[in-house]
């Protein structure tokens, strides 16, 4: 699933393209796109057109487009999902599932998504920010992010450090991939119980999780096949500065220890067995 370096990809994308545009018409190919927008389909393509979207942004791993009107478009890319800028007159994708036109006749925009876990709605009134996804964290890169607050709300939590990093209440946009690559760096196995961590911990933790999301970003995201890529169509690489999801029985890159893999939640964990010793008593899987 995508995480924040690849939302926050896809959204300074979108925002270069589809900022200051006014929407023509809309066109929902696939029901299930636009399952979280309660009236239906209809009323979704309808209170969009003519709408101008003054803006992109982003929450966690939800994007938003505030419009004209005071509403907002919420995306969830999902698994699979896609927003891609291209021609009028370029082939339909072969899931293809919503479709923008704009005014200017210029570039539309594509909802492609092979799963259908992803979707669009609209959030009315939810220009500023959606009270769909007013519960989810900021996260480490936003600005208003508050670094003392996440470190003391960390450490009253009674679970594993990685659950906890995964747990959009409390810090959003973080995934699998980046926060196995975190806690590589800090050194820490992500059954290390969150109530253990002192504050310096914490903290250098923390400037882990920031610096391997910044880095990500920079790299255009992760992508390990063609379902995540750009507004372009474009993968990201830092799929090639990992260092340790997805490299079991690969080399640690820091002591030369054979990277592990551990089942985690119905996924894996990756950790580097005498980098990030697992804690005495932790419960596995």
């Amino acid at each position: 699933m995508p995480e924040l370096p690849e939302v926050e990809t896809v959204r300074h994308g979108l925002a270069q393209w589809v900022t200051g545009r006014r929407i023509a018409s809309v066109q929902v190919r696939h029901p299930r796109a636009v399952r979280r927008h309660v009236p239906g389909a209809a009323h979704f393509a309808a209170v969009l057109a003519d709408r101008t979207v003054t803006d992109v942004r982003r929450r966690g791993k939800y994007l938003w487009l505030p419009l004209d009107s005071g509403d907002a478009l919420i995306g969830h890319l999902g698994m699979s999902g896609q927003l891609l800028l291209q021609p009028v007159d370029a082939a339909d994708e072969l899931h293809l599932r919503v479709r923008f036109r704009f005014a200017d006749d210029g570039p539309e925009l594509r909802f492609v998504d092979q799963r259908t876990f992803g979707g669009l709605s609209v959030s009315e009134g939810g220009a500023e920010l959606p009270a769909e996804i007013a519960h989810i964290a900021r996260d480490p890169m936003d600005d208003e992010f508050a670094d003392a607050g996440f470190v003391a709300a960390l450490r009253r939590r009674r679970t594993e450090v990685k659950r906890a990093l995964l747990d959009q209440t409390l810090i959003s946009g973080v995934g699998n991939i980046y926060a196995d690559e975190a806690l590589w760096r800090a050194k820490l196995h992500g059954a290390r119980p969150t109530d253990a961590l002192t504050a310096p911990a914490a903290t250098r933790l923390l400037g882990h999780v920031r610096d391997v999301l910044g880095e990500a970003i920079a790299q255009g995201g992760t992508s390990f096949d063609d379902l995540y890529v750009d507004v372009n169509g474009e993968s990201g690489y830092f799929d090639r500065s990992l260092n340790v999801y997805g490299r079991e029985g690969e080399p640690c890159r820091r002591c030369g220890a054979p990277i592990k893999r551990e089942a985690f939640m119905n996924r894996s964990s990756y950790s580097c067995p005498r980098c990030q010793p697992r804690p005495r008593g932790a419960l596995r899987g």
